[in-house]
C-alpha cells in the first residue's frame, strides 16, 4: 500500500506525487475549519479583559444583534467572530481574524474584521490618548459604512452581561455553511 505522506525532507526536493498526496491531505482537512473556529469561540468563554462580561457573552451579544437587524449570513458570521482571534492575540485579533476569514468572506467583510478596532477608536481612544478619528482614513472605502454597522450598532453595543443572547448553537449551522469545506483561492 503507498504511503500517503509525502516522502521528502526538503521542500525542493518534493515531487509531483508528493505534493498531490499534500495536496488532497489539505483539501481532507478543509472540513475541520468550521469546527475548530467554533472551538474558538467556546474558549472566549470566562476570557473578560476587563470587560462587564466575558469574550463568548459579548461575540454571541453582536452576532445576536445583527441576526435580529436582517444581517446576511456572512455578515452574522463575522459579527460572531469578529474577536475570535483574541484566544491567540488580542492586539492583532482584528488582522488575525481577517486572515483566518479571508477564504469565505467577501472582500468588503475581510476588511471590515481587518480594520473594526480602527473604528472602535471612536468610542474610547481618547482615554488611552490616541487618535480617535481612525476610522476616517477609510470613508472612502466601499465598506465603509458596513464596518460603522459591524462597529456602532453590533459590537459597541455587546457588553450586556444580561441581555438575552442567541445560544452558541443557533449559530453553528450558520459558520458551517458560510466556512464550507471549500475555501476560494487567496492572493
Amino acid at each position: 500500500m503507498p504511503s500517503e505522506q509525502a516522502t521528502f525532507t526538503r521542500m525542493q526536493d518534493g515531487t509531483r506525487d508528493d505534493w498531490m498526496k499534500i495536496a488532497a491531505a489539505h483539501k481532507k482537512d478543509f472540513h475541520h475549519t468550521a469546527e475548530r473556529f467554533i472551538d474558538m469561540l467556546r474558549q472566549l468563554e470566562g476570557v473578560t479583559l476587563g470587560f462587564s462580561c466575558d469574550q463568548l457573552q459579548h461575540a454571541l451579544m453582536t452576532g445576536t444583534l445583527a441576526r435580529r437587524a436582517g444581517a446576511t449570513d456572512e455578515e452574522i458570521v463575522v459579527a460572531l467572530c469578529h474577536d475570535i482571534a483574541k484566544v491567540i492575540n488580542v492586539p492583532n485579533h482584528g488582522a488575525i481574524a481577517a486572515e483566518m476569514f479571508k477564504p469565505y468572506v467577501n472582500d468588503h467583510l475581510y476588511h471590515v474584521l481587518k480594520y473594526h478596532q480602527d473604528f472602535q477608536g471612536e468610542h474610547y481612544y481618547a482615554y488611552l490618548d490616541a487618535p480617535t478619528d481612525l476610522r476616517l482614513k477609510y470613508i472612502d472605502e466601499p465598506w465603509y459604512d458596513l464596518a460603522v454597522k459591524l462597529v456602532d450598532e453590533w459590537d459597541a453595543e455587546g457588553f450586556d452581561p444580561n441581555f438575552e443572547v442567541d445560544p452558541l448553537e443557533s449559530f453553528i449551522p450558520l459558520i458551517r455553511k458560510v466556512v464550507h469545506a471549500e475555501p476560494k483561492a487567496v492572493g
